[in-house]
Order: structure tokens, then sequence, then C-alpha cells
């Protein structure tokens, strides 16, 4: 049993609370979690934190704007009633996608370039632009700001001297500069007032000979054409809440945070306080080699890019082959939707091929992978996946794919994913953060969680 320690349990995932104290001999902490009437979160410790540690359980699954305001008011809470550390267990991170980059859904680039078809007035690029490899470098001003201002005051009375001999309205705009010092009449207003007066003269003798304003509408035209229009492609950068939900659980009084495979593991970056990153690897490795004959002969698959690292360290650690699924963007011309293709480096024919993710959500991703991958003549296709959170119908997508099985653990509550899912196999991971609750509480190294190798 686990002494001066508290654990506070949130309303997104009971079952995990419960597990985790069992597992430390102590029982969860008396606490009252409702709302009001008006939607607002309430908060009641009926239990004394005063020099405790205290580990607040809420993972990011279901309602996560719900189950995160819930978490910071129970920090503050426990910080407000003297708690000596306080600690925020997330198996699930919330927000842990939207990390602090340019984002944009359709795919790099942010813009698209120009063509015959949607050449805009206004672009978006910088003048002159950065030169690229192999283009010459701009020559820039060759007399710098001087030359170029003596340049136009050059150019404006070249167009005084050409308009001098005619009636146009350019020889009241440049009287002034003939006869010395300006005076105060042929100050800007009374220089308007002077053309103004003169267009209404033209306009009037225009209609009275029944002239048409053809040549007054093609200026309106023009004018208007040139007003500002968003270049073709151009999507203006999403917010983004990494830094704000970090900034937000440090103000509310967190100590420390516990957490499960970040999606972006610089998210670590983003807090002053402490953070420890624990590995699903390893329950995932023990998996396949329990539960999977001959794993040696089959193939571990990265759906993407961005999950080579953690799958190659699961093939590298079981002594398995790698295969990579890459997917490529290509924009369309008639919208600004992008086809994305798929295409598999690596050989899974007549073999078994087990996907390895990080996070699953509405699962189009792994779903289209395992239809690929049974395309290049893979006898089964696995899915192993940390956090399963199956938004939306993926359960129904999971059902109609080419997947055999898959395999999530229970960072999110997924009692009813099960029953609606007969692939589905859920992995416990209570005991792991049970164990590094203890392992914090008592000042010992928690680097044995971290092994995976």
């Amino acid at each position: 049993m686990v002494r001066n320690i508290v654990v506070l349990g949130g309303n997104s995932h009971p079952q995990l609370n419960v597990t985790i104290c069992n597992h430390l001999g102590i029982p969860p902490a008396n606490i009252l979690l409702s709302k009001f009437s008006v939607g607002e979160t309430r908060v009641e410790i009926k239990e004394s934190v005063r020099g405790k540690d205290v580990y607040i359980i809420q993972s990011g699954g279901g309602k996560v704007n719900d189950h995160l305001m819930e978490l910071l008011i129970t920090i503050s809470a426990c910080k407000t009633a003297s708690a000596r550390q306080v600690t925020a267990v997330l198996p699930l991170f919330p927000y842990s996608r939207q990390s602090d980059i340019p984002y944009n859904k359709t795919g790099a680039p942010l813009t698209k370039s120009s063509n015959s078809y949607n050449k805009p007035d206004f672009t978006f690029d910088s003048r002159p632009e950065t030169p690229h490899p192999g283009q010459a470098e701009s020559a820039g001003l060759t007399n710098g700001v001087d030359g170029l201002h003596k340049s136009l005051v050059k150019v404006q009375l070249d167009d005084f001297a050409s308009a001098s001999n005619s009636n146009s309205p350019q020889t009241a705009r440049f009287s002034h500069y003939t006869n010395g010092t300006p005076k105060r009449s042929d100050t800007m207003d009374s220089t308007r007032s002077e053309t103004s007066g003169r267009q209404r003269n033209t306009s009037t003798s225009t209609i009275n000979n029944g002239t048409s304003h053809d040549d007054n509408a093609s200026v309106t035209s023009s004018s208007s054409k040139t007003m500002f229009q968003p270049r073709p492609g151009y999507k203006q950068w999403v917010a983004q809440a990494g830094t704000l939900v970090a900034d937000l659980l440090t103000c509310a009084g967190a100590d420390h945070i516990i957490t499960m495979d970040l999606h972006d593991p610089q998210y670590q970056g983003f807090f002053d306080i402490p953070v420890d990153n624990l590995y699903g690897r390893p329950l995932l490795k023990r998996y396949i080699q329990y539960n999977i004959p001959d794993y040696q002969q089959a193939v571990i698959v990265s759906p993407d890019a961005g999950g080579a690292k953690r799958a190659t360290a699961i093939a590298d650690g079981l002594g398995m082959d790698f295969a990579l699924i890459h997917k490529e963007r290509r924009p369309t011309r008639i919208t600004d939707r992008q086809n994305e293709t798929m295409m598999l480096v690596g050989d899974v024919a007549n073999r078994l091929a087990i996907l390895v993710d990080d996070l699953a959500d509405t699962s189009n991703t792994i779903t289209r992978a395992a239809k690929l991958l049974k395309k290049e003549g893979a006898t089964k296709v696995y899915a192993l996946l940390t956090h399963g959170v199956l938004s939306g119908d993926a359960i129904e997508r999971i059902n109609a794919s080419a997947l055999d099985k898959v395999v999530v653990t229970n960072s999110v509550p997924q009692e009813e994913h099960k029953k609606r899912c007969p692939k589905l196999e859920v992995l416990e991971i209570g005991t792991i953060f049970a164990e590094a609750i203890r392992r914090v509480h008592h000042g010992e190294s928690i680097s044995v969680l971290f092994q995976y190798d």
C-alpha cells in the first residue's frame, strides 16, 4: 500500500481509475464531479489533500473539452487545498495533434502555383522573391534610396512638361512647381475641388451632347477588377492549440505530466514542467510475441512516413522485416481538393502484415492501408494501435474493411466499441500507469518503463 498519496479520477475513464487504484492498493478518493444547470462544470473534493501527492487521472477521449475543463478545475482545487504536488495523468493527451506548426488539412503546399487558368492579379509572395537555386540574384537599387527618389522626381517633371502644352488635369497638379513655393490655394484640397468641379462640368457637357458613358464604365469596371481577391489555392493558417493547452495546465497548477505516446513528441517542449511520455510499444511488442504464431515471418508496416520511426523500433527489436506506405497528395485542376495516392515500399506477398500506429480516430488511414496490403498479396492484416479513439463511423468502417484484427489499448474507454466491433481486441495499460505513479511518488527511476528493446 502506498501512503500519503491521493488518486482522483475524472469522468473520462472510470474503469481505468479503478484499475490503477487496485494496483496501488488504495481506494479512489471521494470527489464530486457534476454540472450546473447552465452547463458549467462543478468539482468538489470531499477529503483532505493537504500536504499529499495528488494524481488526477483524466483521458482525452469522448467529450474532450468538458474533460479538459474538468481537469483544470480539479488541479486548481487541489492547489488551493494545499496539496504538496499535483500530477496530471493523461493516457491520451488532449489536443496532442494540434502542435504549433502551419497546418493545412488538404496537405502541403499552402498555395498552388498559378497557371494560365488561375493567374491572379495579386499574389502573396514577397517582392523581390528569395532567389531559387540556379536563379540569378536581383540587382537591387543601383543608386540606393536617394537615386530612386531623384528618378521619381524626374519622371514627375517629365510628365508635367509633356502635359504643359495641353489642357489636361495634370497641368493643375504640377502648376505649383513652376512658381516656386506653393500657395495656400494650391494645396491638395483646393486642387481636388478644382479637379472635381472640372469633372462635373465635363460630365454635364457630355450629357448635353448625348454621348454615352462607356469610358467611365470602363474605368469603373477596371477599378472593381483590381479589388483584392484571394489567390486560388491560398489557405490561411489554422489556429493551433499546442502551447495554449500546455500553458493552461501549468497555470492551473500542475507540477508534473504523465502521458503515453504523444502524437508529436515535440509537444513536451511546450511545457515548463516535467513531462513523462510513456511508450505503448512494450505492450504491442509483447502481444506480437505471445499471440502471433511464427511472428518473425510477418512484416511490420507503417501506414505513413510519420510513424516510420515507431514501427522500425518494434521491427528491429523483434528481428522482423519492415515496410512503409507512402502517401502522395496531388492537387487537381478542377477543385482545391487533393487526391491522395498510396504506394507500398516493401514486400508483403504471402505474409502477415502488421500495421503499427499511435492513434486511430476515423480509421480512414488504416482501412485504406489494409486494402492496399491485401491487394499486394498479404494473407492477413492486423492493426496495432496505442490509442483507439474510433470516433464517428470508424467502427462501421473497420467492420467493412480488409482488416482481420484491430488491437488497441484502453487509454480511452473501449467497452462500447468492443460490443460493436468483433475484430477489436483491447490491451490493459492501467498497470503501466500505476507503476509509473508508484515510482514517481517514491522518487524512483521510471527508465524501465521506457525500455522497449
